[in-house]
């Protein structure tokens, strides 16, 4: 296959890859999604991690229909980077893609939630003594050696259970054999490495000796004149002895070294220092081959043992690194619908980008489609069905127990596939997509979702849009070329778009916007449209309903107080009453002052009133 059949490999990634890897071995490092292999070849992360994203999961990537829903799938794998455990690891969720199959998506679920059952279960020592290991690893930079050592030390650590079975299995003699024999192999200078064999190490000593006394042989001659010695018999002695003494060679060497026809000192030491230099060298290179040999062999032998324990270790280390990531956002496992039946749902469902940067967030409950979302599920009367579906999170008990009486039908969603949801200025709305939007690409690929339960059919295309607020044609011909295609395509669809009114005249929007909702409905997609135009869509086709988010009014620091669950089949109330009676109140002079209570009086809610009355009396 021609490297340039990849998406994202022109000529000159081609001619990188192959002059630093060959076209085999690059072909291989792409299907086998190897980052490490790109970036060591000069490219960039984000060229490497594109090309192998669209090479192993092609198909899943175009689920992701615009260019909003490509930057929150990039977002999430950024977040779930962040609990990596080596960095193998981080790359390998790098190129993480959607996923097609059911099958597939329940296997990769299965590997995590039992790795984040079993990481979740370990004291605090052993996992101090995982992560050591895992950082070895990578300070080793994620060698054979690393990996056998690594693999050596999870299997003294003990723990068996999930992902590290895998140890459990593994021969432990053959492993120590191989750390010794690849420590002893391991270095730049393709040389056995010193503590590998004694007599090597001890031929090497003494052919360093031999080489000094050689670069320093006429302060030798002058050391042992000045010594006292005199006749060449003496001289001669004297230097064998000097050779016994500091070079750790032996006798038998030193005489057979000894040139019979020497003319002078110079002559006899520097004849002396050149032959046994040659005959060490001689010896050291013939030992290191025994020894490299034997080496060698013991790998051989081993080298099963060794691919297992590589394998194991990446594996274990990237499921873990998925199972921090979940337990990190209390992620549960999501019920896949299939079939006729479609629904997105989601109960006590939060933000893990919010979650991530500190902020506040409220759980909240949605629904689309033929959802199993309950009022026993969620209300007091639903704690013994949680009892029976296994669910063993202790707040979300006590929040259910804590309620008088379960939900009611009119607080659920009803199973209308298409919502347009309304309501308060920061209100969440945007957030809720935007959560919507996280759960969907977690499922998909296999990952658990940030929620207390959650329902998902799996798409053909995620339609995402985020608010742009700009009145140039151009914008608005773009967006409608980016998310009427995939809703028309025929395939399964879900619609996110954020405030579609943003991007043209709130006449010309309203009308684009009803159409986009009865083309949702028509399609048999799913899909929530937000927007501040509901009373101008109606009617709305009777498949779609309005949902909204409630501003609750100012907190004594005039703080905006925001239900960010929504109520469903209600039109949501903005909040430009609240807004004005903040900046009533916190006017710094009474022109400032005066025009704002100006606006007040034209809103003419009770609540300004009250907080105009409020402002006057402390002014």
């Amino acid at each position: 296959m021609r490297l340039e059949a990849y998406w994202g490999v022109g000529p000159k990634t081609r001619e990188a890859l192959t002059d630093t890897l060959g076209t085999e071995r690059a072909i291989r490092a792409i299907e086998g999604g190897d980052v490490r292999a790109l970036t060591d070849a000069g490219l960039s992360r984000g060229r490497a991690t594109g090309i192998l994203r669209r090479a192993t999961g092609g198909e899943g990537m175009d689920t992701l229909a615009t260019s909003d829903a490509r930057a929150a799938y990039k977002e999430l794998l950024d977040l779930a980077v962040d609990h990596a455990v080596t960095d193998r690891a981080a790359d390998r969720i790098r190129v993480l893609t959607p996923l097609t199959s059911v099958d597939a998506m329940e296997t990769r679920l299965d590997d995590v939630l039992a790795a984040r059952d079993a990481w979740e279960s370990l004291a605090d020592d052993d996992r101090e003594t995982v992560l050591d290991a895992y950082a070895r690893y990578d300070d080793r930079d994620g060698s054979e050696r690393a990996a056998v050592e690594a693999a050596l030390a999870l299997c003294d650590s003990g723990v068996e259970t999930g992902p590290f079975e895998a140890i459990a299995d593994l021969e432990t003699d053959a492993l120590e054999a191989a750390a010794a024999a690849l420590g002893a192999l391991e270095g730049e200078d393709n040389r056995v490495q010193e503590g590998a064999d004694e007599e090597l190490d001890r031929l090497r000593s003494a052919l360093g000796a031999v080489e000094d006394m050689d670069a320093n042989a006429l302060q030798v001659i002058e050391d042992l004149r000045s010594d006292g010695v005199g006749d060449v018999t003496a001289f001669q002695d004297a230097f064998e002895d000097r050779l016994l003494s500091e070079t750790q060679v032996t006798i038998d060497q030193v005489r057979e070294a000894m040139p019979t026809e020497a003319t002078d000192a110079t002559d006899f030491v520097g004849g002396t220092l050149r032959s046994l230099r040659s005959a060490l060298t001689s010896a050291v290179d013939e030992r290191e081959a025994t020894v490299r040999s034997d080496l060698e062999a013991t790998l051989e032998d081993a080298r099963e043992a060794i691919d297992r324990a590589v394998g194991a270790v990446d594996d274990i280390a990237f499921h873990l690194s998925l199972a921090r990531f979940a337990l990190a956002y209390d992620c549960t496992r999501p019920a896949f619908r299939t079939g006729d039946e479609a629904a997105v749902s989601v109960v006590r469902a939060t933000n893990v980008a919010l979650a991530a940067r500190g902020e506040s967030v409220q759980p909240v409950t949605y629904a689309l489609g033929e959802h199993g979302v309950t009022g026993d599920a969620l209300g007091a009367k639903g704690v013994e069905q949680l009892d029976a579906d296994g669910d063993t999170d202790v707040s979300t008990r006590i929040e259910l127990e804590a309620r008088s009486d379960p939900i009611t039908a009119e607080e659920l969603p009803g199973d209308e596939r298409v919502a347009v949801l309304t309501g308060a200025n920061s209100g969440g709305k945007t957030t809720l997509l935007e959560t919507l939007c996280q759960v969907v690409l977690l499922a998909t690929m296999g990952l658990p979702v940030p929620a207390d339960r959650a329902e998902v059919t799996p798409v053909d295309a995620l339609v995402f849009h985020r608010r742009h607020a700009s009145f140039n044609a151009g914008v608005l011909e773009s967006t409608l070329r980016s998310i009427v295609p995939p809703l028309s395509s025929g395939g399964r669809t879900l619609m996110l778009v954020d405030e579609f009114e943003a991007i043209t005249e709130p006449g010309s929007a309203a009308d684009l916007l009803h159409g986009l909702v009865r083309l949702t409905v028509e399609r048999d997609a799913l899909g929530v449209f937000v927007t501040h135009l509901a009373d101008d869509l109606e009617p709305l086709p009777p498949e779609a309903r309005v949902d909204g988010i409630f501003a609750e009014g100012l907190n004594p620091d005039l703080e905006l107080l925001v239900d960010y669950q929504p109520r469903f089949g209600t039109v949501g109330r903005s909040t430009p009453e609240f807004i004005v009676s903040r900046l009533v109140a916190n006017a710094e002079d009474r022109s400032e002052r005066a025009g704002f209570e100006t606006l007040g009086e034209a809103v003419g809610n009770d609540v300004v009133q009250r907080t105009l009355a409020d402002a006057r009396w402390s002014g």
